[in-house]
């Protein structure tokens, strides 16, 4: 009986691409083979892909990877249509359908967007279909400058709340030091996915194609585990590697989750990358909010940073700076510089209106020590 029932498989440019030569569609072919048995298995299977950007490149014969954005994104957009080909063409020798979904940061940052994109996904997934996951690279700036398809990998991951993450990728998996540098380098089987010293271990990326090394699959992992996702860091060179690794077969860098599941609001919470604003804290909101598992008041706030609007994420820092909250803020950032320092009472008041009491209700914050 399998162990794992909704899967995550992340594969990354250089393997999608053999090193930038144009997609490996052998290899397409096989992995998708392998989820198709996953699938006839019942497990639901999402798959994140990169190479968008690395298949443009071979398909306009570029020699280099473009600097500017605009090339970029133009890349990207040239890319992905032969990348959505290659997936449709051989899951369709399966009998099965796929759909492409690309999201940014900013999809997962809005509250309704987040919940929109996990409708879709979960009702994909109950019509059995594949869904074919990327960033969409071709209208997001900054997706392309800061983003990774590791990242989003987990972000997905939290989306399903699912079991596993495979990220594939043209290594064996995390080792304690450089393996091309130290030929004395011990491939890490298994540890704790919140491990500090894990990142110490990974390195930057060394490739001209992807955006990620072996530190953002990592950092992935630890995103994962807020969930309770479990992830495994593997070569998808191995033959049958994703069959292997949904059967339990110990290949590659298995990153355990805890055992605790954060509620699916707070797991959004936690998993922003950024935060639309700040609100600086005194140190009685600062007890308050750790100590006494209550809302944050107005009058507790003693300065407001940033523009936002009502509804987006904020940072609640502590007087040193130091981020201790964040949440959902009930009030835009020029209405909340007119309300701090003040008793709620008085909001109707200063604002013509009262929305909520509170500035960040107790069920819309997380704590970062949660996280």
């Amino acid at each position: 009986m399998n162990r794992y029932k909704k899967v995550v498989i992340k594969i990354g440019s250089a393997l999608i691409t053999d090193g930038g030569k144009g997609l490996d569609r052998a290899m397409i072919a096989d992995w998708a083979e392998q989820m198709s048995q996953l699938r006839e298995q019942g497990i639901d299977v999402v798959l994140v892909s990169s190479g968008s950007i690395a298949e443009g490149i071979s398909r306009l014969g570029l020699k280099t990877r473009p600097t500017s954005i605009s090339e970029l994104q133009a890349t990207a957009a040239v890319g992905q249509m032969g990348l959505v080909q290659a997936y449709e063409t051989c899951f369709q020798q399966h009998g099965l359908h796929s759909a492409q979904i690309l999201l940014t940061h900013a999809d997962l940052s809005n509250r309704k967007r987040y919940l929109n994109a996990r409708s879709t996904l979960r009702t994909l997934l109950r019509y059995g279909v594949v869904p074919v996951v990327n960033e969409n690279d071709s209208v997001s700036n900054e997706e392309i400058r800061f983003g990774d398809n590791d990242t989003l990998s987990a972000l997905v991951a939290n989306l399903i709340e699912a079991d596993l993450l495979i990220i594939l990728t043209d290594q064996q998996g995390l080792y304690d030091s450089n393996p091309t540098q130290n030929p004395e380098a011990k491939l890490i089987e298994q540890a704790d996915a919140n491990d500090s010293q894990l990142l110490e271990f990974a390195g930057p990326s060394s490739g001209h194609l992807g955006r990620g090394g072996m530190q953002t699959k990592v950092s992935a992992a630890q995103l994962a585990a807020r969930s309770g996702t479990h992830t495994v860091i593997a070569s998808g060179k191995v033959e049958h590697i994703i069959t292997r690794l949904v059967r339990g077969e110990p290949i590659g860098s298995f990153l355990k989750a805890g055992t605790g599941h954060l509620a699916a609001r707070k797991q959004w919470l936690a998993g922003h990358m950024r935060c639309a604003g700040q609100l600086k804290l005194d140190d009685g909101a600062v007890d308050v909010l750790k100590n006494k598992n209550a809302s944050l008041l107005p009058v507790g706030v003693k300065s407001v940073g940033g523009v936002f609007n009502r509804g987006e994420v904020v940072a609640c820092l502590d007087p040193q700076g130091i981020e201790i909250a964040r949440g959902l803020v009930n009030y835009p950032s020029d209405e909340c510089k007119r309300i701090i320092g003040k008793p709620s009472a008085q909001i109707p008041e200063i604002l013509g209106y009262e929305d909520d009491p509170e500035l960040i209700n107790r069920e819309n914050l997380i704590l970062m020590n949660e996280v």
